[in-house]
């Protein structure tokens, strides 16, 4: 009887040296990316990518677990009476599904499994939380009659600027692919700190932590009022910006 050799055991890789090892192979951060995605929402990325990768998830698993994260923080605010465990909680999650939302793409370029497919789920999943989340913000605050119906405007404005930016960035990106050039954010250029800084209120990120003031309707609409009209400003002014770029690539 021949003799069946036993198979070599897997070893599961330490967390601190796949944490090590994503960080070599992490991609550039955009040097004017808003500074809390480039500096904290990345990080925490890095470690649920260790974390994912030790457990053997794919790119995918890691976005359908962003997106279930996300999706139910945005389905609480429009079904749950705004209170400040309700502001906590959508907090919790929202943050939650953005560092997984990067934690997906380090896991692809960890593993060499990046695909188009991939690519193109993670972009769906965020154009969706983008226009979904003021608008069930809204729907939340007008059931429970927590604010003026004038500050309902807000939310609406907010999906209409975050659509619309999330569009231009990833049309523009496109095209300067399709050129063969490369990110200018990515290349760098003056203060490139100055603009992270300077991009902070229109960051994500930091939108998930204002809903911490959720327990004071008052409080956190005149501050949300703020993250908006600053990312409509910064939706014009990139807009703008980009539509001059795109037009020198036909000269």
């Amino acid at each position: 009887m021949t003799e069946v050799e036993p198979r070599p055991v897997r070893t599961r890789e330490p967390y601190r040296d796949t944490v090590r090892r994503l960080a070599d192979a992490q991609k550039q951060a955009a040097r004017g990316a808003p500074a809390y995605s480039r500096f904290v929402n990345r990080r925490l990325g890095r470690l649920l990518a260790a974390w994912a990768y030790g457990r053997g998830l794919t790119p995918n698993q890691v976005t359908g677990l962003s997106a279930l994260a996300t999706f139910a923080g945005i389905a609480l605010l429009a079904l749950v009476e705004p209170s400040w465990w309700l502001g906590a909680l959508v907090a919790a999650l929202l943050v939650l599904g953005y560092a997984l939302d990067s934690a997906d793409g380090q896991v692809a370029r960890l593993t060499g499994t990046g695909s188009p497919a991939g690519e193109w789920l993670d972009h769906m999943v965020d154009a969706t939380k983008i226009a979904t989340l003021p608008l069930a913000l809204g729907v939340g605050l007008y059931r429970f009659d927590a604010v003026d119906l004038g500050w309902l405007v807000v939310p609406l404005v907010h999906a209409v600027a975050g659509s619309v930016l999330f569009f231009g960035m990833i049309l523009t990106e496109q095209l300067r692919r399709a050129q063969g050039v490369q990110s200018v954010a990515v290349t760098g250029g003056r203060a490139p700190w100055l603009r992270s800084v300077l991009a902070v209120p229109t960051d994500y990120g930091v939108l998930c932590w204002v809903f911490l003031l959720l327990g004071a309707p008052d409080v956190f609409v005149l501050v949300y009022a703020l993250v908006v009209a600053a990312t409509a400003v910064f939706t014009v002014a990139a807009a703008v910006k980009w539509y001059r770029e795109i037009s020198r690539f036909a000269r």
